[in-house]
């Protein structure tokens, strides 16, 4: 399905794609695989994450299973533009934490002739959309939902239940603060913090 050859075709043109899905689904290692997929191909590759994102490494992009990729940390989205001369891919992770220019920025690389790949949550804590993600979910040419494994009861996962008191919309964490929880779980436990 993903164009991870180079091509003479001078028609060839950039698209996104889009990998999301909640917390320890496996987002941020199929970015990866993706993007060293394209480096075997000898395509030129960048890859950014937001800099507030120091979870892991402050530098590198790294999964939860502890695979890694050298990524530039950038503030805004429209920075990304700044370091995009002369690439065929570009790999953006943690898509939600970027302002709502990032659509705009991922549009213009690939309508520029970049495959441009990200990776983010899909919905917040409270199961509502996450920052730009919805908007890139419509202009994808690729979107690829991923699933965690519901914590309860085992069953496909959809979304990151906060498991401790903070109202903040982020708040970086990892198991010690998210669970994934699949549709009927996740509803128990919002009907049982109504009651409490």
């Amino acid at each position: 399905m993903f164009l991870e050859n180079k091509t003479s075709d001078s028609k060839f043109r950039g698209w996104i794609e889009v990998i999301c899905g909640s917390m320890f689904s496996g987002k941020t290692e199929e970015l990866i695989r993706r993007l060293n997929r394209a480096k075997i191909a000898k395509q030129k590759v960048e890859i950014f994450k937001p800099i507030i994102d120091t979870r892991y490494d402050e530098e590198n992009v790294v999964s939860h299973d502890e695979n890694t990729i050298l990524s530039t940390a950038v503030e805004t989205s429209s920075q990304i533009l700044l370091y995009t001369n002369d690439v065929d891919v570009v790999g953006i992770d943690e898509a939600q934490f970027f302002d709502t220019e990032l659509v705009s920025v991922c549009n213009k690389l690939a309508n520029s002739g970049i495959r441009v790949i990200v990776a983010g949550l899909d919905m917040d804590y409270l199961g509502k959309p996450f920052g730009p993600l919805p908007s890139l979910l419509a202009t994808a040419e690729y979107v690829t939902k991923v699933h965690a494994i519901c914590m309860n009861c085992g069953n496909l996962a959809q979304y990151s239940h906060r498991i401790i008191g903070n109202d903040k919309l982020v708040v970086l964490g990892e198991k010690d603060s998210y669970e994934p929880l699949c549709r009927v779980c996740y509803n128990k436990n919002l009907l049982k913090k109504k009651s409490n």
